[in-house]
């Protein structure tokens, strides 16, 4: 299959896959197939069998789950030039969670068993899907960490921090943000009321602009020095 010069291109603004060895980076291009979602279409759900890993190129993804109840957890929003999926890659077990378009997005897709063929034949490539996972995991335990020990400034404050700079994936840091106030609040497990009044007195100090669904940083110094970062 022809790839597109436009999916390495947009693929190397992440961190993960521009550290790739190069090989590595021409295997996952060949293997790769695109796929789009609208608005609100599901990838894959929770308990679906494993289907392969997954970049996002443009929009985004929302992870998550809804109870029986019909609660919501959110997990992360995930934007380009994040990957995902790798958990199934490692354990072969179902999806852990649901995974929906936030609106009209564009992804690449590595079919599960074409990457499983070719980590038969480059077993040394494993490392690098585990750098992958051990990046979330890292993240992961911050988040925990965090709300044990941190009231609900520092977390958002750090969150914004996070979703600006990719998770770690992106080069330098992104001013505006796509995301909601409550997106924000079910992310961190906070009150949509809380998280309101983090970021209206945020805004009033001059680190942010609220607008319609999105969150502009004004002062990435203030917003540091209020995080605490926490060092896992």
């Amino acid at each position: 299959m022809t790839t597109d010069p436009a999916w390495r291109t947009s693929l190397l603004q992440g961190h993960w896959f521009k550290h790739l060895p190069l090989l590595l980076q021409d295997s996952l291009l060949e293997l790769a197939r695109p796929r789009e979602l609208a608005a609100g279409q599901y990838l894959f759900q929770r308990g679906d069998a494993p289907c392969g890993l997954y970049a996002v190129l443009t929009g985004s993804m929302r992870v998550g789950a809804i109870s029986s109840e019909g609660k919501e957890a959110l997990l992360t929003l995930i934007e380009a030039p994040q990957w995902f999926g790798e958990i199934s890659l490692f354990d072969g077990q179902p999806r852990t969670h649901d995974a929906l378009a936030e609106g009209a997005t564009r992804l690449l897709w590595i079919p599960q068993a074409a990457l499983m063929a070719c980590l038969a034949q480059q077993p040394a490539y494993w490392r690098d899907f585990a750098l992958l996972m051990s990046q979330k995991l890292r993240l992961v335990f911050i988040a925990l960490e965090q709300q044990s020990l941190l009231t609900a400034g520092p977390r958002v404050a750090h969150r914004l921090l996070q979703i600006a700079a990719g998770y770690g994936e992106m080069e330098g840091s992104r001013r505006l943000l796509q995301l909601s106030q409550e997106q924000l609040a079910l992310m961190l497990s906070l009150s949509r009321q809380t998280t309101n009044q983090v970021l209206k007195s945020l805004q009033q100090e001059g680190a942010l602009r609220l607008g319609y669904g999105e969150i502009e940083i004004l002062d990435l110094a203030r917003l540091q020095a209020l995080a605490c970062p926490v060092n896992v």
